[in-house]
């Protein structure tokens, strides 16, 4: 594999993962605290509605999740493609 094509996948496959990670917080922080509020509000997480939970606190928490995740992954990425130090 020559390096031009090793770099075109190398970020094609980081671009895979960022789509999915974005799409992860997405779903989680419009989904779950605006669109499924209704729904998830009548479950309760610590005294509070599990919509409110996740309009105010849920989503920062799977936000700073990803980004450990995406660190392992790329990681792992960089390991692969011989980019790692």
């Amino acid at each position: 594999m020559t390096d031009k094509q090793k770099a075109t996948a190398y970020w094609k496959e980081n671009l895979r993962y960022l789509v999915i990670l974005l799409t992860i917080w997405f779903v989680v922080s419009y989904g779950a605290g605006i669109l499924f509020k209704d729904a998830l509000n009548s479950i309760r997480l610590g005294g509070f509605k599990l919509g409110f939970w996740f309009a105010q606190q849920g989503s920062i928490y799977v936000f700073v999740i990803l980004i450990f995740v995406y660190v392992r992954l790329m990681n792992k990425l960089d390991k692969k493609y011989g980019y790692d130090e």
